[in-house]
């Protein structure tokens, strides 16, 4: 187990921001891991975990306390059941699932980040979300200092939440288990219009596991939402904002402020979140708020291939990263009365 002291944190997140860790501890294990857990809680040191990095903002002064980097290891398949070690990097597992021919991640490739945190966000894109095939999830439970199984139910997921993102200090994930589909080398169902228009197929086809990863992989590129270090389009968190949801009578008002504002004829996007809810684009928002791509002129500012990614151009802080984030949550909201929320952590700063 590796230990450095006041080092940067800025190198293991893909933001490439924030201020240096009191202490950095570089866990390989899941013994290790649990081992720095139970020592900073019983010294009362505040613990801040990282994974891969990629949801995370981490204020310029630092982190007081001890930043526990997971970097265990794990890819165990058997027939259709797989087990990740918290620390595996989540692209590098799709792809192994698709070379292996099992279904249920394909569209989830190009993520960036660790196995360990997509139940935590309930990761999702292009139609996919981890809830569908996570059956188990392995943690170390702060509250009963024990090694716990938690089912699918006990995840409680939601749309880009959990159980563990509900109670963030209490459970430390150390394995995820998942339930893939073989289907003769065919993806899931292709559920995402976008997906589909470009493989040239029909929502609920099925196709060839690997062009629907390279489908997502070139889409998610031409977005900026694969990393690539030449790049400063994907020195950012990718999706900074999760896209509202509204009950009818919010929608209702929205839909008005949209009339108002856009004229008559044009309509916001929206999609069927459930009983009396509707989910609409964060995206779209965004862009019809004033805010497009290349937005900005400072160090930080929005992708130019996407407007739901705040970028890091180079030599921005996290300050200059939060003042472009609340300048962007007051235009949506004084344009049409929604508040954004955050997607990414956030770590001794707030919008």
């Amino acid at each position: 187990m590796q230990e450095l002291h006041d080092a940067p944190l800025a190198p293991l997140t893909t933001f490439r921001l924030g201020g240096p860790a009191t202490r950095l501890v570089t866990a390989t294990t899941d013994a290790e891991v649990i081992a720095a857990v139970r020592e900073a809680d019983d010294t009362g040191t505040p613990l801040l975990l990282i994974g891969g990095g990629s949801n995370l903002v981490i204020g310029d002064k630092g982190f007081d306390g001890t930043a526990l980097h997971i970097a265990t290891r794990g890819f165990t398949l058997d027939g259709t059941t797989l087990e990740l070690a918290a620390g595996e990097v989540w692209t590098d597992a799709v792809a192994r699932t698709v070379e292996a021919g099992l279904a249920g991640v394909e569209c989830l490739a190009g993520i960036p980040g660790s196995a360990g945190a997509t139940p935590i966000q309930n990761v999702g894109a292009y139609g996919q979300e981890v809830s569908s095939t996570i059956t188990e999830v392995i943690a170390y439970d702060r509250r009963s200092q024990e090694t716990v199984a938690l089912t699918n139910a006990d995840c409680a997921f939601a749309y880009r939440h959990s159980r563990f993102k509900a109670d963030p200090e209490r459970y430390v994930v150390l394995r995820v288990r998942f339930r893939l589909e073989d289907a003769d080398g065919l993806s899931g169902p292709i559920k995402y219009a976008e997906t589909a228009r470009t493989l040239g197929v029909e929502p609920g086809d099925r196709v060839p596991l690997a062009a629907a990863r390279e489908t997502v992989l070139k889409l998610r590129a031409g977005k900026g939402m694969v990393l690539d270090p030449e790049d400063h389009d994907t020195w950012s968190a990718g999706s900074f904002f999760t896209n509202p949801i509204l009950t009818d009578e919010e929608f209702a008002a929205f839909r008005s402020r949209v009339r108002d504002r856009l004229g008559d004829g044009v309509e916001p996007p929206a999609y069927p979140a459930g009983a009396g809810r509707t989910k609409t684009s964060a995206a779209w928002l965004i862009d019809k708020a004033g805010f497009t791509k290349g937005y900005g002129t400072g160090p930080a500012r929005i992708s130019t291939k996407h407007t739901l990614a705040l970028t890091n151009r180079g030599e921005a802080t996290t300050e200059d990263l939060l003042a472009l984030a609340r300048e962007v949550v007051d235009g949506v909201r004084g344009a049409f009365g929604i508040t954004l929320v955050n997607e990414p952590v956030t770590v001794g700063v707030s919008l």
